[in-house]
C-alpha cells in the first residue's frame, strides 16, 4: 500500500481544497487511510517530511547563491538551527571538509536581487559571529527534478528515467 501512496504523491498533489482526498481516490483508499499511511511512513522513518516545493523563480526570487560556511564542528548544530530560521534559506547541508576547501556547511539562499542574497548572508554571518564564508552565485540552472520511486512497468533509459 505504501508504494502506491508514494507512486501517486511523488508527482505532487492537486492545488484544490482537498488534495489528499483527490490522491486517495487515485489510490483507491479513503482520505483517512491515506493520512494514516503517511503518518506511519513518517513514524517509521521511511519519510522524513512532506512539504511544498516553492518554484522560487516563478515567485519572483531570481537571485540565488550557495553559501558555504566554515563552522567549527562544535557549533554546527547551533548554526543549522539558526540559519533555517531565515525564510529565504531553503537548504542546509553538512558535508566533509576538504584539505583545500575548509567549508562544512552549505546553504542555499534565495532573494529578489543579488543584493538581497548578499544582505541575508551578511545577517547570518553577523548573527552567529562567522567571518569565513563564500557565496557561489547561481549563473544558470540546467536541471532540477525530484526522484521517482516505485513506478509500475516500463524500462528505464540511461538516465534512470522510465520510458
Amino acid at each position: 500500500m505504501q508504494k502506491k501512496v508514494v507512486r501517486v504523491l511523488q508527482h505532487g498533489i492537486s492545488a484544490v481544497e482537498q488534495p489528499f482526498l483527490v490522491a486517495a481516490d487515485l489510490i483507491g483508499i479513503s482520505e483517512d487511510e491515506l493520512l494514516r499511511q503517511l503518518h506511519s511512513m513518517k513514524a517509521k522513518g521511511v519519510m522524513r517530511r512532506f512539504g511544498a516545493i516553492l518554484r522560487h523563480q516563478k515567485a519572483g526570487f531570481s537571485a540565488n547563491a550557495m553559501a558555504v560556511w566554515n563552522v567549527p564542528d562544535e557549533k554546527i548544530e547551533e548554526f543549522a538551527g539558526l540559519v533555517m530560521k531565515f525564510q529565504n534559506v531553503s537548504h542546509c547541508y553538512e558535508r566533509p571538509r576538504l584539505d583545500d576547501f575548509p567549508y562544512s556547511i552549505y546553504t542555499m539562499i534565495h532573494g529578489r536581487s543579488r543584493e538581497e542574497v548578499i544582505d541575508t548572508a551578511t545577517k547570518i554571518a553577523n548573527e552567529v559571529g562567522l567571518t569565513e564564508f563564500e557565496l557561489l552565485h547561481t549563473t544558470a540552472e540546467y536541471k532540477k527534478s525530484s526522484p521517482v520511486f516505485f513506478e509500475e512497468g516500463g524500462e528505464c533509459n540511461e538516465e534512470g528515467r522510465q520510458r
